[in-house]
């Protein structure tokens, strides 16, 4: 049984993708971290020896710190944090537990560089609908919380990317856009491409990211509930002017889409209710 300061695998599994997720701390020591460098979803590392340095910037938030085996190492930065001010829990069995029980974990090699402040930023076109409304909401629930999104005009992404270290997405010749053949069935949108090299095919990841393509490219065939995606979608773009606030009220949207596609796929509405009716 678990002890008041330590949580599972499965219970952080069923958090990470939803807004309640805490902050997750990489603490494995560089050998273990070379042995397999991967993190579990929306972590980053940080190393134990100087926890009293760096944990203040937590004070406040819910935390899961994860070393090799979830023993001495995240234990004490856990119980550190604590100190600082943060509702931090280790997670019990560390990160071979994770990896024991077949949870995802993204590989760090297709992780783009953080800046100095230790956030990730993006950048690509302006006015977004669907691709770059899904993508951001994936990497800000599954790779990067503190992502930064910049949206210029299309002409300047290519520019504005390599003038402030940005990774450019959904747009033409880069590595996280569109594959295959646009008039083709193998046509898949960069929602799918981020999916898959972040290596986070979950079922529930892989049903919203058809979802998702259908809406984006014009197949509603694929998922009947792309065309209620492409209403609200379209809807959202013509309530905001501003391309992050917009941002924000779809990532709503998508926590629903998520939710439905992890937990709700079987349940129904009906009306009336066949129990409440008149003999």
């Amino acid at each position: 049984m678990s002890s008041p300061t330590e949580i599972t695998p499965a219970q952080l599994a069923r958090l990470i993708g939803t807004p309640e997720a805490p902050l997750v701390v990489d603490v494995r020591i560089d050998e273990d971290y070379t042995l397999d460098p991967r993190l579990i979803p929306a972590s980053h590392r940080q190393s134990h020896t100087d926890v009293a340095s760096w944990g203040d910037a937590f004070a406040g938030r819910a935390v899961v710190v994860s070393c090799q085996k979830g023993l001495k190492i995240s234990q004490g930065v856990a119980a550190w944090l604590r100190h600082l001010g943060a509702e931090a829990s280790s997670l019990e069995g560390g990160f071979a537990a994770w990896q024991e029980q077949g949870h995802p974990l993204v590989p760090a090699s297709v992780l783009p560089p953080a800046d100095a402040a230790g956030r990730t930023v993006w950048v690509t076109r302006a006015r977004p609908k669907i691709d770059r409304i899904a993508c951001p909401w994936l990497i800000r629930r599954f790779i990067d919380p503190e992502a930064v999104f910049l949206f210029v005009k299309p002409s300047e992404v290519e520019a504005v990317a390599d003038r402030f270290g940005a990774t450019p997405f959904d747009v033409e010749n880069v590595f996280f856009s569109h594959r295959g053949d646009p008039a083709g069935a193998d046509h898949t949108c960069t929602f799918d491409t981020m999916v898959h090299e972040f290596d986070l095919g979950t079922p529930p990841l892989n049903r919203l990211a058809t979802i998702v393509r259908a809406a984006d490219i014009a197949r509603p065939e694929l998922a009947p509930q792309a065309e209620g995606l492409l209403a609200a979608s379209l809807g959202l773009s013509r309530m905001f002017r501003d391309d992050l606030t917009q941002l924000e009220a779809g990532m709503l949207l998508y926590d629903a889409f998520y939710r439905w596609c992890r937990d709700a796929v079987g349940e129904t509405h009906n009306w009336p209710n066949p129990g409440t009716r008149a003999p």
